[in-house]
């Protein structure tokens, strides 16, 4: 069997889901221009200056997953930390920063009923499996 491939193809990518201490916060699309934009819209407090890579101010550390870097940091980093002012995770990442304020996804309430007593089980996103239906 032969495949053959032409410039149409497209290989889709997941989206990179970014946790906040082992708490999914955001899924990375093409809307933000970096991790710190990301983290900004859900409200993620975070102190930056330059947004370039240049003072180190936004230094955060990584947890677990990893990030590209669009522009080179002109500071020195550990293995274990990222810019996010000049990143994006190129894997499901996980950062060391507080969900304190931060806008999480609204906890999905499930309503079954049996004919004696009716149920309502409510889950937070992590906790809901990861291929159960919406």
């Amino acid at each position: 069997m032969m495949i053959l491939m032409t410039s149409n193809f497209k290989i889709l990518h997941k989206a990179p889901i970014v946790s906040l201490n082992g708490q999914p916060v955001l899924l990375f699309n093409q809307q933000h221009v970096s991790l710190l934009d990301a983290l900004e819209q859900k409200r993620v407090k975070l102190f930056s200056e330059c947004r370039n890579g240049y003072c180190g101010a936004c230094k955060t550390k990584i947890n677990s997953g990893s990030v590209n870097y669009h522009t080179q940091p002109l500071i020195e980093l550990e293995a274990d930390e990222c810019l996010p002012c000049c990143c994006t995770p190129s894997s499901d990442l996980d950062l060391n920063l507080s969900i304190s304020g931060v806008e999480l996804a609204p906890q999905r309430t499930t309503i079954s009923s049996t004919p004696s007593q009716p149920h309502v089980t409510t889950s937070s996103p992590s906790q809901v499996e990861p291929n159960s239906p919406s």
